[in-house]
C-alpha cells in the first residue's frame, strides 16, 4: 500500500502597506515607510525560510470625503527602490513586487525586473496587477482609465512583450575574460520587434538574460479572466481563499485549466493570503483575535466602510448605532475613491437590504456589522494549532501555501517564525534551511527556456579592446 508523500509547504510574507487590516493604534506598531521597517520584515521572512517577501503597490493615496484616508494608508515609497534595497541587506529570501500592466510600459518593466534579478542573483518575481478606474489613472494618463473589457487584453500583451524581452538573450551571447576585459557577442543579442494591438516597438533590450532567465511571475486577480491569465503564463496566483472547502473549489478550478496551455499542476503554485493571531492557548488566541478585529475595524473606519456601499456621507451616523434608515445611492461612486471594496458592491441595494437583515436579527450596531461582514483572521489559536490547520490546508490541496499577512508592522512575523515554524519543520512539510540560492529554487519551478525568435545568424563580432 503506497502512501502519497507528504506536501512541502510554502510561506511568504506580504508587508501591509496598502491595506487596512494594520492596527496602527498598536504601540508595537511601526513605521510602513522607514528603511529600518522593511529590513526587519525581510530579515524575519529569511530567518525562517520563508521563499519570499510581498510588496503591494499604492499608485494613488486613496480618499474619502475628499480627504485622504489615512486610516487605509499615508505613503508607499516606490517598489523597486525597496526592493533594490532589500536585495542587499538578504541572501535568499525571494523579492517580489506588485507592478501594474495598466499604467507602465513592457520595456521599462522588463528592463527593471531583469535588473532586480541579476542585483539579488535571481531573487525576483513580479506581481501582474491590472486596473480600471480614472481615480489611479489620473495620475498617468489624461481621461486617467482603460476600459475594463481592455484592461486583461492589454496585461496578456504587456506579459508576453516583456518575456520576449527577457528571452531576446538566451545566456549564451557573452564569453567573458574579466583579467582582459575581452567578449564575444552574438550579434542577435537583445533585439526584438513586437507588434500587437497594444504595443508597437522594436530595438534591442539591454539587460542580459538574468539568473532566473525571467523573474517568477505572480497574478492576482480572482475573476474568471484573471484566473485564465494565471493558468496561461503565471507561476504563482495570489488567492483569496483560505477555507477549506472554497480552497479547494478555487485550486481545483485554476489547476484544471492548466492542460489547455500545456502545462502541469506543478507549474503554478497556488498561494491564499492568510492572517494569524497566536496565542498559548487556542482560547486565548481567540480572545486576541476579538480585540483586533475591533482595533483594526474602529468606529471612524466602520462608518467610512459603510459609505463604500450607501455613496453618501454618513459621518452624522453613529457608529455604535443602528444602520442607516436610507437607502444607498445607486450610481457612480463619488464618496470612496481608489477604493477596491467599492467594486465589490456591484449591487449595493441588495446589500443595503441583507446587512439590515443580519443587523436586526442580531441586533448589531454599524461597527458591530462591519466587523460582522469583514474578512477576519484566517488562522488563530496556538501555534500548534495553527500550524496543524496550515498542513492540512495544504496536504488537502486548499493550497500550496500562504502570503502572511501580520496585523503588525514590522514586528508581526517574528512570533510566528519563533513559534509556527519550528512545528511544520518537525512535521517535515517545511525546510529548515534553503535548498537553492533563486526564488525558483524555493518554489520547485524550472528556469524557462529562452524562446528567441528567428531574427537572423549568429555573428561573433571582434574582442572588445582590454581597458
Amino acid at each position: 500500500m503506497s502512501t502519497k508523500p507528504l506536501k512541502q509547504i510554502h510561506l511568504a510574507a506580504h508587508f501591509p502597506g496598502v491595506n487596512n487590516t494594520t492596527v496602527w493604534s498598536d504601540p508595537a506598531a511601526g513605521s510602513h515607510i522607514d528603511f529600518d521597517s522593511f529590513v526587519h520584515f525581510a530579515r524575519t521572512a529569511e530567518r525562517a525560510k520563508f521563499d519570499f517577501l510581498f510588496l503591494a503597490e499604492g499608485l494613488r493615496l486613496r480618499e474619502q470625503g475628499g480627504e485622504i484616508y489615512d486610516l487605509d494608508v499615508v505613503g508607499r515609497p516606490d517598489t523597486f527602490t525597496v526592493l533594490a534595497a532589500l536585495a542587499a541587506v538578504t541572501e535568499r529570501l525571494g523579492l517580489t513586487g506588485t507592478i501594474n500592466s495598466t499604467f507602465n510600459e513592457p520595456y521599462e518593466v522588463a528592463r527593471q525586473f531583469a535588473s532586480l534579478d541579476h542585483l539579488s542573483e535571481g531573487r525576483a518575481a513580479w506581481n501582474v496587477v491590472t486596473s480600471w478606474d480614472a481615480f489611479t489613472g489620473e495620475n498617468f494618463r489624461r481621461g486617467g482609465f482603460l476600459p475594463r473589457e481592455d484592461r486583461y487584453s492589454r496585461a496578456r500583451e504587456f506579459l508576453s512583450t516583456a518575456v520576449e524581452l527577457f528571452d531576446s538573450w538566451d545566456g549564451s551571447e557573452i564569453a567573458a575574460d574579466p583579467r582582459a576585459g575581452t567578449f564575444l557577442r552574438d550579434a542577435r543579442a537583445g533585439a526584438f520587434s513586437h507588434q500587437g494591438q497594444h504595443f508597437d516597438i522594436e530595438g534591442r533590450f539591454d539587460v542580459p538574460r538574468s539568473p532566473q532567465g525571467r523573474p517568477v511571475i505572480f497574478q492576482a486577480g480572482d475573476s474568471d479572466e484573471g484566473r485564465e491569465f494565471a493558468a496561461s503564463g503565471a507561476d504563482a496566483i495570489f488567492g483569496r481563499y483560505g477555507t477549506l472547502e472554497e480552497g479547494r473549489a478555487f485550486y481545483a478550478d485554476v489547476k484544471g485549466r492548466l492542460a489547455r496551455y500545456g502545462r502541469t499542476p506543478d507549474q503554478l503554485k497556488i498561494l491564499p493570503a492568510a492572517t494569524f493571531v497566536l496565542g498559548d492557548t487556542d482560547a486565548e488566541a481567540h480572545e486576541h483575535a476579538h480585540e483586533v478585529r475591533r482595533l483594526q475595524v474602529s468606529g471612524q473606519t466602520a462608518v467610512k466602510y459603510l459609505e463604500h456601499v450607501w455613496n453618501r456621507d454618513l459621518s452624522g451616523y453613529d457608529p455604535d448605532g443602528p444602520l442607516p434608515d436610507v437607502d444607498p445611492v445607486v450610481g457612480e461612486n463619488t464618496v470612496a475613491l481608489g477604493r477596491a471594496s467599492v467594486r465589490q458592491f456591484s449591487d449595493p441595494l441588495a446589500t443595503a437590504r441583507q446587512w439590515r437583515e443580519l443587523a436586526e436579527a442580531k441586533n448589531l450596531s454599524i461597527r458591530e456589522l462591519v466587523i460582522a461582514t469583514t474578512s477576519r483572521q484566517t488562522f488563530v489559536g496556538s501555534a500548534a494549532t495553527v500550524a496543524a490547520s496550515i498542513d492540512s490546508l495544504v496536504q488537502q490541496d486548499a493550497a500550496d501555501g500562504f502570503i502572511l499577512v501580520p496585523h503588525l508592522t514590522p514586528g508581526g512575523l517574528d512570533v510566528f517564525a519563533d513559534t509556527v515554524v519550528p512545528l511544520l519543520q518537525e512535521r517535515g512539510v517545511f525546510r529548515s534551511e534553503y535548498e537553492g540560492s533563486t526564488l525558483r529554487d524555493h518554489l520547485g519551478l524550472a528556469v524557462p527556456e529562452a524562446r528567441r525568435g528567428a531574427l537572423g545568424p549568429v555573428v561573433e563580432l571582434p574582442s572588445a579592446p582590454a581597458p
